[in-house]
């Protein structure tokens, strides 16, 4: 994440202010139990109409938790809402785009539990396979850094383009090898890689936006494996601000995450794409740190 971005940040409306919602400051203990013992947990997240939410919900509130979802139009959003202290977790992110976060901010959000890998898809209202698209044609991706590393990936892995020395999940378009590739890219946000579609010859699709645009998951072109040690960077976990890493109702947010009848839910709501993860904080933080010193690494060259 690049300081122009970092910049911008600061006039994005967080969707929580706008609400009215306060959760206290980064510099208090969050997420304390009242004198009755049930505490309040509000988590940041881009998915709030996802079913799972629900139940989620449920089974927190049998332990006294009342979690309250702060919902983000845009992955921008959230990790400023809990760096600031206006949340007490998140659960939109992988690890890949929380290291440029982190480094590009100087922040150290902390994951403290993982949630799934979700498969990242390639998509067409104009073709029905790969091999369909043109010689020349053009294909929407993300544009924050990690989304849009992991979409080159997908790309390549299809056949569509080549990255130079094979890419890896720092890759930007520069890497493209233009000669070798079939076709062309177009970063766009996120959120608009469906709106894209009717201008392009296919899109990569985050999958929580497949679900809200109605999209079925099985129609997509191309998909990586979310299963490979290479899916590790964009392994998904609730994440919290560092002196919260050891929260302990966090901790039973996470283990209630990983209840039967939730994680059913999740496969549900991935249309049955996603593989559950269930690696612990240190886990994660360590494949985090790793991450985040390839991109210190990359940004002194």
């Amino acid at each position: 994440m690049n300081k122009k971005l970092v910049a911008a940040l600061a006039v994005i409306p967080l969707v929580g202010a706008l609400a009215g919602c306060s959760y206290g400051s980064s510099n208090e203990p969050a997420a304390q139990p009242d004198e009755n013992g049930e505490v309040t947990v509000s988590i940041g997240t881009t998915e709030e109409s996802q079913d799972y939410w629900t139940v989620l919900k449920d089974a927190a509130a049998e332990e006294g938790i009342t979690i309250e979802t702060v919902q983000f139009s845009d992955y921008t959003q959230a990790n400023p809402a809990l760096d600031s202290g206006e949340i007490d977790l998140n659960l939109f992110q992988h690890l890949q785009f929380l290291a440029e976060y982190n480094v590009g901010t100087d922040s150290d959000l902390t994951p403290v539990g993982a949630t799934l890998v979700v498969p990242l898809g390639l998509y067409s209202k104009k073709h029905t396979s790969v091999e369909d698209i043109p010689q020349g044609g053009s294909v929407a991706i993300p544009n924050d850094p990690s989304n849009q590393a992991r979409a080159l990936l997908v790309l390549q892995e299809a056949g569509l383009i080549s990255l130079t020395g094979g890419g890896n999940s720092l890759s930007t378009p520069a890497d493209i090898d233009t000669t070798a590739s079939k076709v062309t890219v177009t970063p766009v946000d996120a959120a608009q890689t469906i709106l894209a579609m009717d201008s392009v010859d296919a899109s990569i699709v985050n999958n929580n936006f497949v679900a809200d645009a109605g999209l079925d998951f099985e129609s997509s072109l191309f998909k990586d494996d979310p299963a490979s040690d290479a899916a590790k960077p964009y392994i998904n976990a609730f994440v919290a601000r560092a002196d919260d890493a050891d929260n302990e109702t966090f901790q039973k947010i996470v283990d209630l995450y990983h209840t039967p009848e939730v994680e059913e839910a999740v496969l549900e709501g991935s249309g049955g794409t996603a593989v559950i993860k269930d690696e612990d904080g240190a886990e994660l933080q360590e494949i985090l740190s790793g991450i985040e010193d390839n991109l210190r690494e990359k940004a002194k060259s």
